[in-house]
């Protein structure tokens, strides 16, 4: 099986091509568990992060911690994201730890062109998520 950088070769190219032209930087993060961070021009308030199991591979975008919602609009922002999950392309809401993520998962080995549409299609996602969800932030 390909390391997750061998696989990633290219990704920068292929997504920068698949976002118009923006600027695409992989960076691997030291540790035990091999993980890449994506950062997009213009969008590096939210990078993404790939990592892989033996059985898939895991694209995430933190969105905002738990303090940064209004605590008078938690429960009403946990119903809006359940209602939007289903209509949200290819990337679904969640938690890690105290953090609110958008996510995307794909097949272990799947092809670097697949996993670049998904992480372009991920970002768009994560900028339309912050722009409908702000009423509910700090």
């Amino acid at each position: 099986m390909k390391t997750l950088l061998a696989q990633l070769k290219g990704l920068d190219t292929l997504t920068a091509d698949a976002m118009g032209g923006l600027v695409v930087d992989l960076q691997p993060i030291p540790g035990d568990v091999p993980v890449v961070q994506v950062s997009i021009e213009d969008r590096q308030e939210l990078p993404i992060y790939i990592t892989c199991s033996d059985a898939q591979m895991l694209c995430l975008c933190y969105l905002w911690a738990d303090d940064e919602v209004l605590p008078e609009r938690r429960m009403e922002l946990l119903q809006t994201l359940l209602d939007l999950n289903p209509s949200v392309p290819l990337s679904s809401f969640g938690r890690v730890g105290d953090r609110y993520v958008l996510l995307g998962a794909l097949g272990r080995d799947a092809r670097v062109e697949d996993i670049a549409k998904e992480v372009a299609v991920l970002s768009d996602n994560a900028l339309d998520a912050l722009s409908a969800l702000s009423e509910y932030l700090k």
